[in-house]
């Protein structure tokens, strides 16, 4: 089952989330508001984009915790902040992709 992490003020997010409504796919949403990425998932989305890809240096979470002076522990940031993604995050299996483009998604077959 795909799972679609995001927020449900980001539009790239209700972009992904209407595009598998509208085609009965099931999928699994998790905001990030509630809850994170774990550990594992995190690693699978780092084996395919660098960390650096995934945060959102815009972000307001990124702006006001300072963020930008730190170099190591990132992950550990992210798994206590995960509002400085870059959203939406689409998984399946161990296919991962950041942000949301309805050709991407295509491509896996669907």
């Amino acid at each position: 089952m795909f799972q679609i992490f995001g927020t449900k003020k980001c539009k790239e997010t209700q972009k992904a989330i209407r595009f598998f409504k509208e085609r009965r796919i099931q999928f699994q949403f998790i905001d990030l508001t509630v809850k994170g990425l774990s550990y594992g998932e995190l690693k699978n989305v780092l084996e395919h984009y660098s960390i650096d890809d995934i945060i959102d240096e815009e972000s307001r979470e990124y702006k006001i915790n300072h963020f930008k002076d730190i170099v190591h522990d990132k992950e550990d940031i992210i798994i206590e902040h995960p509002l400085i993604l870059k959203t939406p995050i689409i998984r399946i299996n161990k296919k991962v992709k950041l942000g949301f483009k309805k050709e991407d998604i295509l491509s896996w077959g669907m």
